[in-house]
């Protein structure tokens, strides 16, 4: 009875086995066929003008959603206190983009004024979190 039990279970991880791997082969290939990019880029980017050394400087170019904030699960990781876990998204709309606040404990700030609501942002604004700075850039 172990003996068949345990043969059922090396099928199993063989066959789960296969199906990770198709799959990360799958995915790779679209990747390849697309030069690496899935979504078409609308011009602009993300700078962090101002934060902690190791990601100062680091441009992301917004070509779908950004959500910032400090979880490992957020696109642009910010290590400060006065970033919440999950703190804000921007998301590309027409020719600029729309940052929202998700319910952060210090708030976001878009040009100076609190982000009460989803704001447009264009070229050259700030958009700041706790200590850090980014600005919206052309890509």
């Amino acid at each position: 009875m172990v003996d068949v039990v345990l043969l059922f279970g090396r099928i199993l991880l063989l066959a789960m086995l296969y199906l990770f791997l198709y799959a990360t082969v799958r995915t790779g290939v679209g990747m390849v066929a697309s030069g690496g990019i899935r979504k078409r880029s609308l011009g602009l980017a993300l700078t962090v003008v101002e934060g902690p050394r190791e990601i100062r400087g680091i441009t992301l170019q917004l070509a779908g959603p950004i959500v910032i904030g400090r979880s490992p699960d957020a696109d642009l990781v910010i290590a400060d206190d006065f970033v919440s876990s999950i703190h804000a998204k921007v998301m590309p709309a027409g020719d600029g983009a729309i940052v929202e606040d998700l319910g952060s404990t210090n708030g976001t700030i878009v040009n100076g004024q609190p982000a009460t609501r989803p704001l447009q942002v264009r070229v050259g604004d700030l958009i700041e979190l706790g200590t850090n700075r980014l600005k919206v850039v052309r890509a």
